[in-house]
């Protein structure tokens, strides 16, 4: 089938119609030269309902300007699309300077278009709600077609230089990813390449950090006084443990807990946060430099996306931007409340339009209400598995809690997994409700809208162990009890910052590694799978009907391919910079992950997967925003975690204020000496309630745990109060010196760097120069115009 000669293109409904509107379909092209393909099964040629739609889709196809080619194997018939070139010259036309020199003389035509631009208007044609109702969407989930993609090809050299985990410390060829893939694509790569390489110092700091725990291993007076107390007891922590500890045994876990909870933590912290801004304030520079050698410093979204609206239909009338306040409240309260609402469901596909696909449905399940159930799961999980693990002697008395801890980490790793698809479920209903104006503002909606539901999915557990974790239990004698049954679960022996540690190695670790493989895995056993059911090496000899089949067994792609990507590097990014003084080895974790996830990826979209629609930009868009949100949302975490979590705070009062230094140094003695009787309270055990049940207590008359209390009533003591005011003014100072640091690095480093903003100054002048030349060739160059 071929299409038909002399065809009118953008022709609207009333006769008006653009220039260059005479087109000559002319003779099918080779394989190499199709710009879009559509798969059908052959038993859609059988069922004349779906035969009919095929075959009025393609007409319609061929009155805008379009040709196509059927080739059929025995299984499957390909429809080859090709758009003639005049389609792409008005595209040029349409976003040229108005007021530019080159509007006054004909337009060179180019002598080829580039294959990323082709594409991508050829998809936003194909994709935009067709003159019958229906769209290409809704023909594919009818079965009228099976699948489109754009073919892969002049993909060799990309194959050599970036796919390949040989390359994994060469430098990225962005400009060809550019070439091949789009700005997009390109400007994702570009950020992640500066990621991981401005990780590399955050990495050995933190290292460093970590390390510098180990000089102080054996030295640490603080570890030294645990491991010499052999005469104090440890009151029993929960319902599992019904014997008293000696303060001793819990040696080995002080000494690992002081790797990370030193006086370096609070530096690493205020570093981090000078590092993020840093970060980001480059990434700014180095974008600004990439996007002028890409021209496309002034382009504009808005204007690209009415030029693709206009060249598929010229009747296009614009969409006004709109706010509704009332409809903000409503999703706001949605979110919180999730009430069931009737409500149309507005369907989107790449490159096109809002449309409504049926109406009305159901609302999303309440979604904030979800995250607190889950944080509440997580806890109610915590203390029956210290039951469970108890009574079923799987682990003795002095493992239970870091079998607990782990454990946790996993149900809260698998948790995640079900809540990102819960989540992004709900995140697409909430923007279909807000009916958003184009595909980018949508876009940007969704995206903010998904990272906040998958921020609490991810950071839930961490902030219940960093801030709630062992500070409601109430004392012995008389804990707080789960539905009046079950002991809250307490921290672990060696304090708080051991559980968070633990739970950031866990699910980091999980996030970098078990991700990982199945992210390159999965594709991977997909695309054999396939290769075995299609039995390739029995297909034609004909050279351009394997070239359809070898992409259409690729793997299948969609709008949330690039989408997903960017949201994993900003979960990581979170991890890396969020609550980063509790784990300071999350930088080098991410750099190890990252040096594989880049190759990772590309070998993803060049060998596995068909090829992504290329798209236009110039910046990362709402992520950056995201990225200056995670910057300060790390400032506020890591000082609380310093302030309230770690023991940082109460160490530096009792050196100054209730140590042996308090009226100053002496050499013969270690300022904290003293500071581990000074930190724990006093309980007398006839104040149980059955301590004939605990082992060992006729010959206990008191036991010690982790708290500021009275010994007399058991109420918060005068040091409580104090260390909780000190923490208070310790936060805001710290979080106001790191926030003023933050933003005295980003005054000091511009966005733009000069050279770039001469540059374009430069054309700018050019510019009115050309203009200046063109206008004095004009009769009546200087005279004066007459008046109104």
């Amino acid at each position: 089938m071929q299409g038909e000669e002399g065809g009118q293109i953008l022709a609207g409904p009333e006769g008006d119609s653009f220039p260059l509107m005479e087109i000559n379909t002319g003779e099918t092209e080779a394989s190499e030269q199709w710009d879009y393909v559509l798969v059908a099964d052959h038993r859609t040629q059988r069922n004349t309902r779906q035969a009919h739609q095929q075959q009025q889709f393609l007409e319609e196809l061929k009155r805008k300007g379009f040709h196509y080619k059927m080739i059929e194997d025995h299984k499957k018939v390909f429809f080859g699309i090709r758009a003639d070139s005049r389609i792409f010259d008005l595209y040029c036309t349409l976003l040229m300077e108005p007021e530019g020199p080159a509007t006054r003389v004909q337009p060179a035509r180019p002598s080829s278009v580039p294959a990323t631009t082709r594409i991508r208007i050829v998809n936003f044609v194909l994709n935009s709600k067709a003159a019958a109702g229906g769209t290409l969407e809704d023909l594919v989930k009818s079965g009228v077609f099976e699948a489109r993609f754009a073919l892969h090809k002049g993909e060799e050299d990309l194959k050599k230089r970036w796919a390949r985990w040989r390359n994994m410390f060469h430098p990225q060829p962005i400009d060809d990813i550019r070439d091949y893939f789009g700005e997009k694509v390109a400007l994702y790569f570009a950020w992640l390449g500066w990621y991981t390489y401005m990780l590399v110092p955050a990495a050995l700091v933190g290292l460093i950090i970590f390390l510098s725990g180990f000089s102080l291993f054996n030295a640490s007076q603080i570890s030294k006084e645990i491991c010499e107390a052999h005469d104090i007891l440890l009151c029993p922590r929960g319902d599992h443990s019904r014997r008293y500890q000696q303060l001793s045994d819990t040696c080995t876990f002080a000494k690992l807990t002081h790797l990370f909870d030193n006086e370096g933590t609070v530096l690493f912290a205020i570093f981090m946060a000078l590092w993020a801004t840093v970060f980001l304030e480059i990434w700014k520079r180095q974008r600004a430099r990439v996007v002028l050698h890409w021209d496309l410093y002034g382009w504009d979204e808005d204007q690209e996306e009415m030029a693709l609206e206009l060249i598929n239909c010229p009747a296009y009338e614009l969409r006004p931007q709109q706010h509704s306040y009332l409809r903000s409240t409503v999703i706001l309260m949605l979110s919180l409340l999730m009430v069931p609402l009737q409500n149309p469901v507005w369907g989107w596909g790449p490159g096109r339009g809002p449309a409504v696909l049926r109406s009305p449905v159901l609302a999303a399940p309440p979604q904030i209400c979800l995250m607190i159930g889950m944080a509440h799961l997580l806890v109610v999980y915590r203390v029956l598995a210290a039951a469970l693990f108890n009574s079923t002697l799987l682990f003795q008395e002095e493992q239970v809690t870091t079998a607990v801890v782990v454990t946790g980490a996993l149900v809260h790793y698998v948790a995640i997994l079900i809540m990102t698809k819960i989540n992004k479920y709900v995140a697409l209903k909430l923007c279909d409700f807000e009916k958003p104006r184009t595909f980018s503002e949508r876009e940007s909606k969704f995206t903010i809208k998904f990272f906040t539901l998958q921020f609490f999915a991810h950071f839930s557990s961490l902030v219940y162990i960093a801030f709630i974790l062992g500070r409601i239990n109430g004392h012995p004698g008389k804990s707080v009890r789960l539905a009046g049954l079950w002991k809250l679960e307490e921290c672990h022996l060696s304090g708080c910052m051991m559980d968070l540690f633990l739970q950031m190695a866990i699910i980091m670790g999980l996030k970098q590694t078990l991700s990982n493989c199945m992210e390159y895995l999965g594709p991977w056993l997909a695309h054999k799978y396939r290769l075995m059911r299609f039995k390739l090496s029995r297909a034609s000899g004909d050279p351009e009907l394997r070239h359809l089949q070898r992409n259409y067994l690729l793997n299948p792609v969609n709008t949330f391919s690039l989408f997903d990507e960017f949201m994993e590097m900003m979960i990581q990014y979170g991890f890396t910079t969020i609550f980063v003084a509790a784990f300071p080895l999350a930088p080098l974790l991410a750099l190890f992950s990252n040096l594989a996830e880049i190759r990772l990826d590309a070998i993803k979209m060049v060998r596995l997967q068909r090829r992504l629609v290329p798209r236009k930009a110039k910046d990362i868009g709402t992520w950056l925003q995201v990225l200056e949100t995670i910057g300060v949302l790390a400032v506020i975490a890591n000082g609380m975690v310093i302030a309230f979590t770690s023991e940082f705070i109460p160490r530096v009062v009792y050196k100054y204020h209730y140590g042996p230094c308090r009226q100053g140094a002496q050499p013969a003695v270690d300022c904290l000496t003293g500071y581990i009787n000074h930190s724990l309270s006093v309980f007398y055990t006839k104040d149980f309630q059955d301590p004939i049940q605990i082992e060992g207590s006729e010959n206990v008359t008191k036991c010690r745990y982790r708290d500021y209390r009275n010994a007399q009533d058991y109420n918060l003591s005068e040091q409580f109060w104090v260390l909780l005011a000190i923490r208070l003014v310790f936060l805001i100072l710290f979080e106001h010196v790191a926030l003023c640091i933050k933003l005295i690095a980003a005054w000091f480093v511009p966005d733009i760097p000069q050279s770039v903003e001469n540059k374009v100054l430069e054309e700018k002048y050019q510019t009115l120069r050309e203009k200046m030349w063109y206008g004095r060739q004009r009769p009546g160059w200087g005279r004066a115009r007459p008046q109104a």
